[in-house]
């Protein structure tokens, strides 16, 4: 079981004691809202790890209570390049301004040894989970191989980092990292064992003599080189306090730029070797003693990584460095004696049945859904056979009906057994969901908000079971994963306050109510946002609204009771800082739905797409989104996972063409012989179905870039992917409509109605034109740096 991070303080050590009172006063000056004159200020030092020497700090007054962590060089005289915190403070700024990689808010950085007696910075504290044993002991074993699959994710992520993109470019020398640590590490253990210290070992001249010349021959040119932790194992990462995920990575003093296979090879040390610094001699690793069950092997948390992709301050821990070096010598040595590291053949990466043939060549490609996912795919599965496509004529006649305005009764049915089974809200991710918690941690009753935040899903993972969900134009909104309203939740999860999330949010997703996007314009090419002339000018206590918006989708459900509007705040700001977001209850007067537009003939009723004006709409400011100016911000956080969830939708939705076109090739006559048995469909259909796993892995890849790198640095593929599904699901859904001849184009088949979709999805989020000019420009942008 994971360790409280606040539970591993104790005492200060006396040799660790500094002037708390010149502390206090450096972090209220130098800290942006720590407490000035506080009536509480204590400080108790971390007992975990050898390093340099880590403290909380807890500051406040009566209930509110902040709580930071110093992390300081330790006193007295230091190896040469040891315990340079000035390098920790740079490396975590870095990452923490300009990348997804999971580690701690630095907030200042001292130099000046006359504060405390040696530099030091403050950073952020993090409530969360350190698991002190790789054993995990008194955990499950699913949960073992989720926190195991999370580390391996946590490297992926900080070896993924661009260090020239984000201003490490000169944070260490990248040629001859490995012989430059093997140099450092004998000459450490040379002074460490002379003049009467500990008995060399001669053993160690044969290790490392073994050591030099087996370095890889990348090695001395650097070109493979990135940013490397130095010491990254299970020990140094922060969990979340309840979510199987890696929150935080701790302890960079040995961080640099080198051979980042150092860090891959570190971290699996515990498989062959188990040293734990508080005992005297070393055990048997993992491999010898056996994986406790759930723990990945080691061939299997490298395959995860791969996919996703010393001078202590403690002197108990100190003293047993002596007898644990010479046994590790031993361990190494037995370790380099073997014939073979790895298997002969390497695991699949999967400890799950994989799933039915659409997910990708029989699960032994690279993206493989986890037990938790098939279950829920299962499941879903299930629902839309039992319960989605026998309802899909009812839903389709009352739509077309003078009452298609209003909601069938079974679809409230639907959606609380949606509920029950545990597939609502399937689409929020996990960073977006603890958010929410942290938002809503002061209103009564929280807990029973818990149940709307979803399974915790990745983008990844999410794909899988969107894309059941698109085999239906019916299905989404029953899971409560419809569009828009996914975006929009997506937005008040991300961007709202407090008050915004309680109002609006809670009952999005609940599913009480639905919502509205009104962002393009009649009069302008909205593609390009800045065209909007839509107006929001404060006045007083606030904003007055006026424009005209179509395409509002979703206004025309009975159930929409809020929009998000895009519009100006501030025409004479610069191209990208004019325009904000504004939550708009749609029960304002001055909002006139003028008409609903239809698609290609269907008007999706009752959901709809609403042409709406706006006429000197009041709406408090509390509603701005973010603040004045955020706008495109705001948008580009949206639009990342939504674009994406409608190219889940649509693999889904080709899936349903090709299981109804396959069967109806097989069942009707054309000249004497089914359609099944012309050569001409049979090639067509073999090519549609390698186009459409080709788009599988497109969007899954993007979805995966999503998840490690966030939308800025995924724009790219998901520009690809948002081209590439609507194409590919347009060429499908056509085929399988010539194959039905006239039956195709009525409503006689959901075959039509899914054409008009993706044909839509063309323009909708961007026209394809739009993102091939990103593709196109960061193709160029590649080549002109090679």
């Amino acid at each position: 079981m994971g360790s409280n991070t606040g539970d591993l303080v104790t005492r200060v050590q006396s040799a660790h004691l500094f002037d708390h009172d010149a502390l206090l006063r450096y972090a209220a000056d130098n800290v942006s809202g720590f407490p000035t004159n506080p009536s509480q200020f204590t400080i108790s030092q971390f007992g975990h790890g050898q390093s340099n020497p880590t403290f909380l700090i807890a500051v406040g007054s009566g209930s509110s209570l902040k709580r930071y962590v110093l992390r300081k060089k330790p006193p007295g005289k230091l190896l040469q390049s040891a315990h340079a915190v000035e390098r920790e403070f740079q490396v975590l700024k870095a990452l923490g301004e300009h990348t997804q990689v999971p580690v701690p808010k630095v907030f200042c950085l001292c130099t000046d040894p006359t504060v405390i007696g040696t530099a030091f910075y403050i950073m952020e504290f993090m409530e969360g989970r350190i698991f002190i044993d790789p054993k995990l002991h008194n955990v499950a074993p699913e949960r073992r191989t989720a926190i195991y699959r999370a580390a391996a994710k946590a490297l992926a992520s900080l070896h993924s980092a661009d260090v020239d993109a984000i201003g490490l470019g000169k944070y260490g020398r990248r040629a001859n990292y490995c012989q430059r640590q093997i140099d450092r590490w004998f000459k450490q253990y040379l002074a460490s064992t002379s003049e009467g210290k500990p008995v060399r070992n001669p053993k160690m001249f044969e290790l490392v003599d073994w050591l030099r010349k087996s370095i890889p021959a990348e090695d001395s040119t650097g070109a493979t080189s990135g940013l490397v932790h130095g010491d990254f194992r299970i020990d140094n990462l922060v969990f979340h306090p309840y979510e199987d995920r890696v929150i935080g990575i701790l302890d960079w003093e040995l961080s640099t730029l080198g051979n980042q296979m150092c860090d891959v090879a570190y971290s699996c040390m515990h498989y062959i070797v188990n040293v734990q610094l508080d005992k005297e001699h070393v055990s048997e690793g993992l491999e010898t003693t056996g994986l406790p069950d759930g723990i990945l092997s080691m061939p299997e948390f490298l395959l995860e990584y791969c996919s996703a992709l010393g001078n202590a301050s403690a002197g108990e821990r100190a003293r047993n460095t002596g007898v644990q070096a010479n046994e590790l010598v031993e361990c190494a040595l037995g370790y380099i004696a073997r014939e073979n590291v790895l298997p002969a053949h390497p695991p699949s990466g999967k400890r799950d049945e994989s799933p039915s043939y659409e997910s990708l060549v029989d699960g032994t490609g690279r993206f493989v859904p986890n037990r938790k996912v098939l279950e829920l795919r299962g499941k879903l599965i299930k629902f839309m056979e039992t319960h989605i496509y026998p309802m899909e004529k009812e839903f389709a006649k009352l739509a077309q009906s003078d009452l298609r305005w209003t909601v069938h009764p079974e679809e409230e049915r639907l959606k609380e057994e949606a509920k029950r089974q545990g597939l609502w809200n399937l689409f929020i991710p996990v960073d977006s969901a603890a958010r929410a918690r942290r938002e809503l941690a002061a209103i009564e009753n929280k807990q029973s908000f818990d149940q709307l935040f979803g399974e915790g899903l990745t983008n990844l993972e999410y794909g899988y079971l969107c894309e059941i969900m698109g085999r239906s134009v019916w299905a989404p909104q029953v899971f409560n994963c419809g569009a828009p309203d996914t975006g929009n939740m997506e937005v008040i999860l991300r961007y709202g306050n407090k008050e915004q999330i309680a109002e609006w949010l809670i009952p999005l997703l609940e599913g009480k109510i639905r919502s509205g996007f009104a962002m393009t314009e009649p009069q302008v090419a909205s593609s390009d946002a800045t065209n909007i002339e839509c107006s929001i000018k404060r006045q007083g206590d606030s904003y007055i609204i006026n424009g005209t918006k179509w395409w509002t989708s979703g206004a025309m459900d009975p159930r929409c009771r809020v929009l998000i509007l895009m519009g100006k705040t501030d025409f004479n700001a610069p191209k990208h800082k004019q325009q904000s977001m504004i939550l708009v209850d749609m029960r304002t007067p001055g909002i006139h739905v003028k008409r609903p537009l239809t698609v290609f003939g269907f008007d999706d009723a009752p959901h709809g797409h609403a042409e709406i004006s706006f006429e000197n709409v009041i709406v408090p400011a509390k509603n701005i989104l973010l603040g004045e100016g955020r706008g495109f911000e705001i948008a580009q956080g949206r639009l990342g996972p939504g674009r994406l969830h409608h190219c889940m939708r649509l693999i889904g939705a080709a899936e349903r063409g090709m299981e109804l076109m396959a069967k109806r090739a097989l069942s009707r006559k054309t000249f004497g012989m089914f359609i099944a048995q012309h050569g001409s469909f049979v090639s067509d259909l073999a090519k549609l179905r390698v186009e459409l796993e080709g788009t599988r892995l497109l969007v899954l890849e993007a979805a995966d870039h999503l998840d490690k790198f966030g939308n800025k640095k995924a724009r790219g593929i998901l520009a690809m992917a948002k081209v590439a599904a609507p194409n590919m699901a347009l060429k499908v859904l056509d085929t399988a409509i010539q194959v039905h001849g006239a039956a195709g184009v009525c409503s006689d088949t959901v075959l039509a109605h899914l054409w008009a979709t993706a044909r839509t999805l063309r323009i909708a989020d961007g026209p394809d034109e739009v993102h091939l000019g990103t593709i196109g420009k960061l193709e160029l942008q590649r080549a002109s740096k090679l």
